[in-house]
């Protein structure tokens, strides 16, 4: 008996559209620029600062929020909801974002600095990122509620099986 012969799908290069590939024109074009005028200056501090933030992130960040993400996986197993995880993931992974960004000005080590840079105040920086931690939360929160009120009402709509 003769065995099938296995023919290869040709590969079709995906390109997009004309809009498509001039976006992504001017956003290397606009990267590269960037590149050249961050370098220009003190391109060795700056590759330092870049290695430094991937050891860190690496070396620090990533076993410190995945060792946080382990607990809240287990805890909400252990209440029997290991599904609301992301409610908790999603919001936490901004405020964490959020954190790192504006970290120099929440923390207030560069207030009299920024002062004199923008004219601007430098104060609530802290306030305001806990204000959105919390409305992060709390949508999260409403999510929560309102897919777990969806569920209710399909399972409730839903006929009994009989087996």
């Amino acid at each position: 008996m003769r065995r099938p012969v296995m023919r290869r799908l040709p590969v079709r290069l995906y390109v997009g559209s004309p809009f498509q590939l001039l976006l992504l024109a001017c956003s290397f074009a606009l990267a590269g620029y960037a590149g050249v005028r961050l370098f220009a200056d003190d391109w060795f501090s700056v590759a330092l600062w870049f290695v430094g933030a991937a050891l860190v992130h690496d070396l620090v960040l990533v076993p410190l929020y995945a060792g946080v993400d382990r607990v809240v996986t287990r805890a909400l197993g252990v209440l029997g909801r290991r599904e609301w995880t992301v409610f908790v993931r999603v919001p936490a992974a901004f405020s964490g974002l959020l954190l790192l960004i504006w970290f120099p000005l929440i923390s207030g080590q560069v207030a009299d600095r920024y002062r004199s840079a923008t004219t601007l105040s430098g104060d609530g920086f802290l306030s305001r990122w806990l204000l959105i931690t919390a409305v992060l939360f709390g949508g999260s929160a409403v999510a929560l509620v309102l897919r777990s009120a969806r569920l209710r009402r399909a399972t409730k709509d839903r006929p009994p099986v009989v087996h």
